[in-house]
């Protein structure tokens, strides 16, 4: 396989974004997304950089991931962790360092800058292949329990 090069995404590559994450939602929850719902969301994220940012890895000439990156303000430590979501590898690329590749260019940028704290993620308490794979990356599987209210 080729190297792993990881970028930030360009506005004008969102199709490939909305088409990983309707796959995504489709894979690991058996959820079918609306993609005009996912349009509008990731254009947001293009028009409005303080909701975060998308990355790409590629493999040669092929986009083989996606991965979003978002903002928690931290008072108890005065800073930011990025939240790593809407993490997809195409099955092609799974299995082959993809996904290491995007949480170490994420982590260089935390450890190079004074004021990011952290990274975080959550991940879906089925997927237990995602749960191996950032085990295997030193990520603790921490006490805290998620939950939510979505409006209906």
């Amino acid at each position: 396989m080729n190297s792993i090069n990881v970028r930030e995404a360009r506005p004008g590559e969102a199709e490939h974004i909305i088409g990983f994450q309707v796959e995504m939602a489709r894979e690991t929850e058996n959820m079918v997304l609306e993609h005009t719902v996912v349009s509008a969301g990731v254009q947001a994220v293009f028009a409005d950089p303080a909701k975060g940012k998308y990355y790409f890895a590629e493999s040669g000439n092929q986009i083989a991931a996606c991965m979003l990156t978002t903002y928690e303000w931290s008072d108890w430590r005065n800073g930011t962790f990025i939240w790593l979501q809407s993490v997809y590898v195409k099955p092609e690329f799974r299995g082959k360092g993809v996904f290491r590749s995007m949480y170490r260019h994420i982590k260089e940028l935390v450890s190079a800058s004074e004021s990011l704290k952290g990274i975080r993620l959550y991940v879906f308490h089925t997927n237990e292949n995602a749960q191996a794979v950032y085990r295997s990356l030193e990520m603790e599987d921490q006490h805290y329990r998620m939950f939510e209210w979505v409006k209906s």
